[in-house]
């Protein structure tokens, strides 16, 4: 069997298994395509609670996201030009990037987005990362509310580090951007130039030379996209002229035009 037919049987097995593990789910009609049986897995991914798989299950599914990486296009720090002073841009989808961390816009449970196939990046790195991020995630999550009660929610602007599994990047730094339900306040602009900084400082602390920033709560958090590139930019570039043998690279990674747009006319 060539690679394509492989990964088929791959994909085909995956869907199984976890179609096995739901009560709801367990008896769903598949699609005949490749792409409507990505679609598939992704969603029954999505929606999983954190707990174990068996090793052989895993061992299938690393096999595939690697793949998977690979079919997307692994993009390489030395692929990515130097605008200035250790800063680039790039736009593109953020869990293609072999950095030592790539950070995650999460919410504040921790846990990844589990809303079936959706856009944002929280869904998209957790897919791919495989389900052992979700785990681990979890597990954080349990040992915080140990010490700090049942009830705690992962703080604004306090990272968590995990593993980046099935990605090309090292680690994942999930940090809770500033939500604005409203006005836009200097404790939001505060809160937003925290996320850069915390994380940064979490990087230095891990021997992490390279980080790619998503643009933290300007999707569904409402940040406004031309402040929030400004806060960044600000904030980074004055952490590097006090750090300036922690980093050797930090990206902003971009998405939209408009966001690109943004960090080219700021840099």
């Amino acid at each position: 069997m060539d690679k394509k037919e492989i990964q088929e049987k791959r994909l085909d097995y995956l869907i199984e298994k976890f179609k096995s593990e739901s009560e709801e789910y367990k008896n769903l009609d598949i699609p005949n395509s490749i792409e409507g049986k990505r679609k598939v897995l992704r969603s029954l991914m999505n929606i999983r609670l954190p707990k174990p798989m068996p090793d052989n299950v895993l061992e299938v599914q690393d096999k595939y996201l690697k793949e998977r990486a690979e079919e997307k296009g692994i993009v390489e720090i030395s692929d990515i030009i130097v605008i200035k002073d250790k800063l680039s841009i790039w736009q593109g989808d953020i869990t293609r990037l072999k950095v030592d961390a790539i950070v995650n816009a999460a919410n504040s449970q921790m846990l990844g987005c589990f809303v079936p196939m959706h856009t944002c990046i929280d869904n998209q790195i957790h897919t791919f990362a495989g389900v052992q991020l979700r785990e681990e995630c979890n597990e954080q999550m349990k040992m915080l509310r140990n010490k700090y009660g049942s009830h705690y929610e992962q703080p604004t602007s306090v990272p968590m580090l995990t593993d980046a599994y099935n990605l090309p990047a090292k680690k994942v730094i999930h940090i809770v951007g500033p939500i604005v339900s409203g006005e836009l306040t200097i404790e939001h602009e505060k809160e937003l130039a925290n996320c850069y900084k915390n994380t940064l400082d979490m990087c230095a602390e891990n021997g992490l030379k390279s980080v790619a920033f998503c643009c933290i709560s300007t999707g569904v958090f409402c940040f406004p996209n031309k402040r929030a590139s400004q806060i960044a930019l600000t904030t980074v570039k004055q952490w590097l002229i006090e750090n300036p043998d922690k980093m050797d690279r930090v990206i902003f990674n971009v998405f939209k035009d408009e966001d690109k747009r943004y960090y080219e006319e700021l840099i």
